[in-house]
């Protein structure tokens, strides 16, 4: 019978029926569907159960009557090796299960019990599996649609070559978007992308420490998606430091953010794109003495982490693929699953430190900044170098042969005596006549 797995338990009696709707729910809410057999220990070994002439109707029964949401399960007497076990074939897709209860979940082939937190998530997971919010139909008229940025978007998307017609008109460009569902109404997706006055905001603040005790500036924002990015990429730039970079082969400065502002973008994006929008909350920008935090309502998928998508190339799962695949269709994004992976890159390659966390209520997206004293010693020491170079460069070009022999010599011995240096000199100078 092989062994017990996620979605196969063993019981050895239905002296163990209880035991066994803990592990029923702990299957479905993992997996959506299993089996159980009664009659076999845990090392698969069949050992055979009584079977009387109400066992199977009590078995099924006690299931629907203690499992809720309820299911209804085959239950049938199998020959295994010789000896009568019943079999539990079960399935159910309406997530969180219960037994007499509470819920559980299956780790490899054990029943954990549930914690409040694990299950909000849960149900926040289910209802946006079974409800697509970003297709439902907003109250929104066309006459609500923010033409300048429909247009901009269109002009942004030929360029990346992602949209291959012209704009036309704004009823024309959803319905091409697939933004106006069957019954004419705009959806949710319509409204949050291009809307003039859609319910989204985007709260920014400044602290003065490592901590939220005191803040030095606050700003609520609301738009559509587009301005927002646009609004956090703006504030964050102002409000972060630059350092000039001069080796850039000319005088020309470069100047350089501590946090690559790619990368920053490239987060804004995320944090719309990927947010829980059933949750009533704005996407936030905290920039701290040490760090920025960017954070997103909602949680990381159930069925990865963050790492798998940085190390192990996950298959993209977004939350909203139609807000998702518009942010691809303008540019904003490059390809669907890797944003985590290019914000982690780019920071990587500045030997910038970012984490990614899912905390009890958003999702945070954390890039720790560089020492303000050394961005100031690196800025200082650049020019100093650029300075240098252009003078030595400058004065040498003055400099007779002699004079650039001597030199040569003093950079190979800066401590040569005057007497030495006058006679290698010497030398020089008269190889040189000869």
């Amino acid at each position: 019978m092989g062994e017990e797995n996620e979605k196969v338990e063993f019981k050895t009696s239905t002296a163990e029926l209880q035991s066994a709707l803990n592990s029923i729910v702990a299957i479905l809410n993992k997996h959506q569907k299993g089996i159980l057999y009664f009659g076999i220990k845990n090392n698969g070994k069949p050992v055979g159960q009584i079977i009387k002439q109400n066992t199977l109707r009590d078995v099924s029964r006690t299931i629907t009557d203690h499992i809720e949401p309820k299911i209804f399960p085959i239950v049938e007497k199998v020959m295994l090796e010789g000896k009568e076990c019943i079999k539990v074939e079960f399935e159910g897709n309406d997530i969180p299960y219960f037994a007499n209860g509470r819920a559980y979940i299956r780790v490899s082939d054990e029943d954990k019990k549930i914690s409040q937190n694990e299950l909000r998530k849960m149900i926040i997971e289910t209802e946006r599996k079974n409800d697509k919010w970003e297709e439902k139909p907003s109250d929104i008229s066309i006459d609500d649609i923010d033409e300048e940025t429909l247009i901009k978007f269109i002009e942004k998307g030929n360029k990346k070559g992602r949209i291959n017609y012209e704009y036309t008109n704004k009823e024309d460009i959803l319905k091409r978007l697939n933004l106006i569902d069957k019954n004419g109404k705009i959806k949710n997706a319509g409204n949050v992308l291009f809307g003039k006055n859609p319910d989204v905001d985007l709260r920014c603040a400044i602290f003065a420490t490592e901590e939220k005790s005191t803040f030095l500036d606050m700003q609520d924002y609301s738009g559509n998606i587009f301005k927002l990015i646009d609004i956090g990429e703006q504030y964050i730039s102002k409000n972060i430091r630059w350092s000039a970079n001069f080796n850039t082969g000319s005088f020309t400065r470069e100047d350089v953010p501590e946090i690559p502002m790619t990368a920053i973008r490239e987060a804004l994006c995320n944090a719309f794109g990927h947010r829980s929008w059933d949750e009533p909350y704005s996407v936030n920008i905290a920039i701290y003495s040490n760090r920025i935090e960017l954070d997103n309502p909602g949680h990381f998928t159930e069925e990865a982490k963050p790492s798998d998508y940085i190390n192990k190339q996950e298959p993209s799962r977004p939350r909203n693929p139609l807000i998702v695949k518009i942010l691809y269709l303008s540019g904003e994004i490059e390809t669907w699953g890797t944003g985590l992976r290019k914000i982690y890159s780019v920071c990587k390659k500045e030997n910038l430190k970012v984490d990614f966390e899912d905390r009890k209520l958003a999702f945070f997206v954390v890039f720790f900044r560089k020492d303000l004293e050394g961005l100031i010693k690196n800025t200082q020491k650049d020019l100093s170098n650029k300075v240098e170079s252009k003078v030595e460069s400058k004065v040498e070009s003055k400099l007779t042969t002699n004079q650039k022999k001597i030199l040569e010599l003093l950079n190979l011995d800066p401590n040569m005596i005057l007497s030495e240096l006058s006679r290698k000199s010497w030398n020089i100078c008269y190889i040189c006549i000869k």
